[in-house]
């Protein structure tokens, strides 16, 4: 799914200087959005998302919430067609396709039309399918990406949607102006931090690429908005390193899947050290339980880890914790990019090119 000119890397690298741009000309971009916001009250919002998009939209979903204080709900467009029922009391959707081609996406949006209910579609091609099925568009403002296995998309749909959750949160007034600045300053530091992560996932990859690369199994815990991470992970893994490699929220792993736990599994926790209502000590608990049964145990934290070891990415800034995924999804891309390449994966090599053709699943 690659080309002879553009990896994963290419576009990771990407990635600090599209963050500052975003942040930079989001006014324009989503002036649409910022309209709307100011003339309606919003009280709930539905995403329909699939694949990366879903995990993006679960990165975000707390900010919406907590921020905004509004009900989120985010949904898979097929499921939701065929066999859900639509809340009439839905304000709006947001309907994200990075490529704007997904068919299920595209096919929901003319159960919501037939509604009347507001529809945003959150793209990066804006001459793509589901741009004429939208009632506004927004731009993810990233540019195309060739590559199959998405990451600078990914991270820029992230940040659209923390900025479209501070947007509802200052016209709902569920935060102030001072505070609606103060995080939106929050986001720019963000975006000075990303080359530093970038060099230092490289330099944990350098470290442990001959454990990573022998290990067959891959897990990945988090909790909160890292929950939307670990998906992330699950995806990534999947496609690129193409062994079975799953993420669960916290307390899910505790009820059952632990269980499989073997040698041959490398598990890696997601945490944020400064989350203060007990989920980091509970992460830590369960971590110190593991690492007896497993083959590997990873951490990749933000702040200031309680126990540091040669196993832990530690990212030392305290952040916002429904910011955290915005830094630590990206040694997640660098290191499925490596672990593949590790093994000896060619990603320039399609495979299954026919799929999306026969199936469908893209227009």
């Amino acid at each position: 799914m690659e080309n002879n000119t553009h990896t994963m890397m290419t576009y990771i690298n990407q990635e600090p200087s599209l963050f500052t741009k975003i942040l930079n000309e989001y006014q324009i971009k989503l002036k649409p959005f910022i309209d709307f916001c100011q003339h309606h009250d919003i009280k709930r919002c539905l995403i329909l998302a699939t694949g990366s998009s879903f995990n993006a939209a679960l990165c975000a979903k707390y900010c919406f919430e907590n921020k905004s204080n509004i009900i989120v709900e985010i949904k898979e467009p097929f499921n939701f067609n065929y066999y859900e029922k639509l809340d009439q009391q839905v304000d709006l959707v947001i309907a994200i396709s990075q490529s704007g081609k997904s068919a299920s996406t595209i096919e929901a949006l003319d159960k919501i039309k037939a509604a009347n209910i507001p529809i945003f579609a959150l793209t990066a091609n804006l001459e793509s399918p589901i741009c004429s099925k939208a009632d506004y568009i927004l731009d993810i403002n990233c540019g195309i990406e060739t590559v199959g296995f998405v990451t600078k998309g990914f991270l820029m749909t992230v940040l659209n949607l923390e900025l479209m959750a501070l947007i509802i949160a200052k016209h709902n007034q569920a935060i102030t102006l001072v505070e609606y600045d103060k995080l939106i300053a929050q986001l720019s530091k963000i975006g000075e931090k990303i080359p530093q992560v970038i060099e230092q996932s490289l330099a944990f990859f350098n470290q442990h690429q001959i454990s990573m690369a022998n290990s067959p199994r891959f897990i990945a815990i988090g909790y909160g908005a890292l929950y939307g991470v670990t998906k992330e992970f699950e995806t990534k893994f999947t496609e690129t390193v193409r062994l079975p490699s799953t993420g669960y929220e916290l307390e899910a792993y505790m009820h059952g899947p632990y269980l499989e736990a073997n040698r041959q599994h490398c598990l890696f926790f997601i945490e944020d050290c400064h989350h203060d209502n007990g989920q980091y000590e509970r992460s830590l608990r369960l971590k110190n339980y593991m690492a007896s049964y497993v083959g590997q145990v990873y951490t990749l934290s933000i702040g200031d880890v309680a126990q540091p070891n040669i196993n832990t990415l530690n990212i030392n800034m305290k952040l916002d914790h429904h910011f955290t995924p915005l830094l630590t999804v990206i040694p997640i891309q660098i290191l499925a990019y490596h672990i593949a390449g590790a093994k000896n994966i060619d990603l320039s090599i399609r495979i299954f090119d026919d799929f999306d053709k026969v199936l469908k699943s893209k227009i």
